[in-house]
């Protein structure tokens, strides 16, 4: 059974709520009818019901069975007014100024909906940026109790590969930190180590990426991974994890006897841990582009409820795994 379809059958386990703010975009619907089908999460759609449910129509998708709330009409805006201006008074907000956030932008009032558990979860970014998704989240829903960091990653299931978990990884940060340090790296890879476990089912092997190993290299960039290293390493003893790995040492039993012998890390990597956002996000969209895997993400690690990025240039199928995976993050927070 291929990894996405592990997913759907555990999110079919317990059914969860994800709202979904961008209903004008044609693959959200055509992804709603492939949601709703095989019947793996409850969906929230938010939007004019009427115009929603034309340009279904229109597009040949079928969302009978999902909610359509339209934020400027429901009978939840007063409380999410009230709910908002209490969270960001100290910013000044009004209720006039939340009233208008709430009903100009759905994202907020999807946000809304998680933060006071009329959904569980949230998917955006189909048609917005990353910014649009996470400001919200963080001005709302804030960090989880515990978390150094949120972050960004991606599932990545490569189509007949010897490499990783069966040809499934975590690629982070792929979305949110441009150039973290030491610090930060350490607390990346502790998160992605955990999103791996808990939604491959597997242990997690990480490897911290450089284009340096065990040292071939000197500069502040192998510098800083080392460091991420040792900080990781010292804070999470029980779990593996090296560096800094080249790519192939990494992934590659014969370059790790060569270039790390002894670490049982090095040639069996598969949660990846990249030294900066321009990496992550390059080496992500390589495989997946050149390699036709199936890159599900930006998936947002350290925030209070489950809430996650789209790439906008991804696909309804795209949409559909993202949804399933938001849905069993959603069983972890109850």
């Amino acid at each position: 059974m291929a990894f996405i379809d592990d997913v759907k059958a555990n999110a079919k386990s317990r059914m969860k709520t994800i709202v979904l703010p961008e209903s004008e975009d044609r693959r959200t619907l055509v992804a709603v009818d492939q949601i709703l089908k095989e019947g793996f999460a409850k969906v929230i759609l938010l939007g004019n019901p009427e115009k929603v449910k034309a340009d279904a129509k229109a597009w040949g998708a079928e969302i009978t069975g999902a909610e359509i709330v339209d934020p400027a009409s429901s009978d939840r805006l007063d409380s999410y007014v009230a709910e908002l201006v209490e969270l960001r008074k100290k910013k000044g907000m009004t209720e006039e100024e939340a009233r208008k956030i709430l009903t100009s932008s759905n994202t907020y009032f999807g946000v809304m909906m998680v933060k006071k558990g009329d959904a569980d979860g949230l998917v955006s970014g189909a048609c917005h940026s990353t910014a649009d998704t996470l400001r919200p989240s963080l001005q709302i829903l804030k960090t989880k109790p515990g978390t150094k960091l949120v972050s960004a990653f991606f599932i990545i299931n490569v189509p007949n590969c010897e490499y990783g978990e069966n040809g499934t990884f975590v690629f982070s940060d792929c979305g949110l930190n441009q150039n973290p340090t030491a610090e930060e790296l350490a607390a990346i890879a502790e998160s992605s180590a955990e999103s791996f476990r808990f939604l491959v089912g597997k242990e997690p092997k990480v490897a911290m990426l450089s284009y340096s190993t065990k040292g071939s290299a000197k500069h502040d960039d192998v510098t800083k991974v080392q460091e991420a290293t040792r900080i990781a390493q010292e804070a999470n003893p029980e779990l593996l994890l090296d560096g800094e790995l080249q790519l192939d040492a990494a992934l590659v039993a014969s370059v790790a006897a060569l270039k790390a012998p002894g670490s049982k890390v090095a040639g069996h990597a598969n949660t990846l841990i990249f030294p900066n956002l321009d990496a992550g996000n390059i080496g992500y969209k390589l495989v997946q582009r050149l390699g036709k895997a199936e890159a599900y993400g930006p998936m947002t690690q350290g925030i209070a409820a489950p809430v996650n990025d789209l790439s906008r240039g991804c696909s309804a199928e795209d949409i559909v795994g993202v949804v399933a995976i938001t849905a069993v993050q959603c069983q972890l927070y109850g």
